[in-house]
């Protein structure tokens, strides 16, 4: 650990970053200006950036990119953490040069990109209690080989098999919700009642002025994403399916990009990602998704009315086959 207190923190951070430049690439880094980088540390020349992505590296991309477009860098050297293999993947999909390197103590090794993963087959025996999750108006999602009920896109359900084998719900929003379902229901299986009690709650608050209750906050970009596939003329669209995403993120509080796969107008292959806020490493995770598809699709970013900052529009630019931002109005809630 690097310390607790802030300032030495980010001081520790900023020699850290100089010490492994100075390793890999010598007294380059003595002309190097420092810049402010939120998760790390970061130097510049007027033709190089070095980005030292310490915390949440695997989200390190974006943020990186769009510190070294702002000052105008040819090239950017992303030293990180962890998540390395993954990183050097999302790069390749860039026009920028990139360089990802893995941290080894003191030592950087460059970085080979890993393959995507291949998502795992859905149990058939899930197939048993999908009808339950459409009784209680829940949507069937299936996502990395588990099938999930979600209203509005949030989870509150999900299969998985018990100890002899057989298919049962997990009812509850998010692990920890879940898991207190599982406490207070004992060895009684859930019935469709019981799901559409929560369907019911969740659709009461996951409405325009519902900023009041968890349930409005959670997944907004899976709403979002709900709202885009009962509509898929809003960005483009004749058909849209939900897909899964490149990289599983199984964390309601953390932003993670909604994609979905289908057919455009001409009838050619789309992939829209729906996001919801400022997310600096949305257009990475939206390309990885796009790779993940297979078709050569075109990419198109959604997002509401004034979260299409210039930073986004500025990485989805860089992308070596340009992500196309599309915007729904404000309202999109209500949609």
């Amino acid at each position: 650990m690097l310390g607790s207190d802030p300032a030495r923190r980010q001081m520790l951070l900023e020699a850290k970053l100089k010490g492994l430049v100075r390793g890999r690439w010598g007294d380059v880094v003595d002309a190097a200006a420092p810049g402010h980088f939120p998760s790390g540390a970061a130097r510049s020349t007027d033709a190089t950036a070095w980005v030292l992505a310490e915390d949440d590296p695997a989200r390190s991309l974006g943020p990186a990119l769009a510190w070294a477009l702002r000052r105008g860098c040819g090239e950017l050297h992303l030293l990180a953490a962890g998540h390395a293999s993954t990183l050097a993947r999302r790069a390749t999909y860039f026009t920028l040069p990139m360089h990802v390197w893995r941290i080894d103590g003191t030592e950087l090794h460059p970085a080979e990109p890993s393959p995507l993963e291949v998502a795992p087959d859905t149990d058939p025996r899930a197939a048993e209690v999908i009808s339950t999750i459409e009784q209680a108006g829940a949507d069937v999602v299936t996502e990395h080989g588990v099938v999930r009920g979600e209203v509005r896109g949030l989870e509150v359900c999900r299969v998985a098999l018990d100890a002899d084998g057989r298919p049962e719900l997990q009812l509850g929003v998010g692990k920890h919700d879940r898991e207190a379902h599982l406490l207070t229901r004992g060895d009684r299986r859930p019935t469709v009642e019981d799901l559409f009690a929560i369907v019911r709650s969740v659709l009461e608050h996951r409405v325009p002025g519902g900023e009041g209750h968890a349930a409005y906050h959670l997944a907004g970009e899976r709403w979002l994403r709900s709202v885009v596939l009962r509509r898929p003329e809003l960005v483009g669209a004749l058909t849209l399916r939900p897909m899964a995403a490149a990289v599983e993120r199984d964390d309601l509080r953390q932003p993670s990009p909604a994609p979905a796969a289908g057919e455009d107008l001409a009838g050619d292959p789309l992939v829209v990602v729906c996001s919801v806020g400022v997310d600096v490493d949305l257009v990475p995770a939206a390309a990885d998704s796009r790779a993940a598809d297979g078709r050569g699709a075109r990419l198109v970013v959604c997002l509401p009315e004034g979260d299409d900052q210039r930073i986004t529009r500025d990485v989805a630019a860089a992308l070596v086959e340009p992500a196309e931002i599309v915007t729904v109005g404000k309202d999109w809630r209500s949609l």
